[in-house]
């Protein structure tokens, strides 16, 4: 089977993860658009699965949450006969205050549902109990007091804004905002660290680091799939490959996860033994059905 040197893979990868359009990876590169995609899809599926092993156990003081939107297929007012899951896309992120680590993320709307799985889901990678600040979002109220019940040091943060002027009207950009309301929900959390700034500057290197977050641009996700793999890719990059300047390591590094650097080669490595299993596994039923002969 043909394969791209491990050095063209790894100027793929890194340029999904600096902005690059596919289309422009493919021209710099010198390969075809089907190759990056596949690769972003193979990545993608490994970035996840690594993701999910392997932060597990965070030991953390304060998690931060909050969610950012984006579009697959097309924007929400123009689906008139979209494909599933055409339309609003959010992205829900939990960093660490203190490692700058994203312990969770979820891609899907903005409902209780999903509010739900992602708390669920951030509740099991944590190993001690939190002071956790969201936006005031009131999906979040059911969804923690179901995944932590008591266990947990809960505040809204709620920012207040003012009436927006005609000039500003159909733009992009927020009102004025004007102040802040921090809300004591759950158990005891300290006033001092009732935030969302860190989550909130980790989802504008987001929206400024991936294509597919640019505003006004055709660069968006035409499958609700290959933004979820693009995304898996930034944060496997974002956690243990990108050195925090601020730490002087990788979030990774800082969490307690491990003690080295990542690169792309080593995903890129368990990328191949899992293609070597695959194909031992499917050489070994072949025989299996196989009539015997002598």
């Amino acid at each position: 089977m043909n394969k791209l040197p491990i050095a063209t893979r790894v100027q793929i990868l890194s340029m999904l993860c600096e902005g690059s359009s596919m289309r422009s990876i493919a021209r710099v590169c010198d390969v075809s658009i089907n190759t990056v995609s596949k690769l972003l899809e193979d990545a993608g599926d490994v970035c996840a699965a690594f993701h999910d092993e392997h932060v597990r156990d965070v030991v953390a003081k304060r998690i931060q949450c909050d969610e950012i939107w984006a579009f697959t297929h097309c924007k929400e007012k123009k689906t008139k006969a979209p494909p599933p899951d055409a339309g609003d896309t959010w992205t829900w992120t939990a960093i660490c205050a203190d490692s700058k680590l994203i312990v969770s993320w979820l891609v899907g709307g903005r409902d209780s549902g999903y509010a739900i799985e992602f708390m669920d889901d951030l509740r099991s990678r944590l190993a001690n109990r939190v002071q956790l600040t969201t936006d005031g979002h009131k999906s979040y109220l059911e969804a923690v007091e179901g995944a932590f019940g008591g266990d947990v040091d809960y505040a809204q943060l709620v920012k207040l804004y003012g009436p927006t002027s005609d000039s500003a009207k159909g733009r992009y950009s927020p009102p004025e905002c004007t102040g802040i309301k921090k809300t004591p929900i759950e158990g005891k959390p300290d006033p001092r660290h009732i935030s969302t700034s860190f989550v909130e500057r980790q989802n504008l290197s987001m929206r400024m680091g991936m294509r597919r977050f640019t505003r006004l641009t055709k660069a968006f996700s035409k499958k609700v799939e290959n933004h979820i793999h693009a995304l898996a890719l930034y944060f496997v990059h974002y956690n243990w490959m990108r050195i925090h300047k601020t730490l002087r390591v990788t979030p990774a590094m800082a969490a307690g996860l491990t003690d080295k650097l990542m690169g792309w080669e080593d995903i890129i490595g368990i990328m191949d033994a899992n293609e070597k299993e695959a194909l031992a596994r499917k050489r070994t039923a072949m025989l299996e059905v196989l009539p015997y002969s002598n």
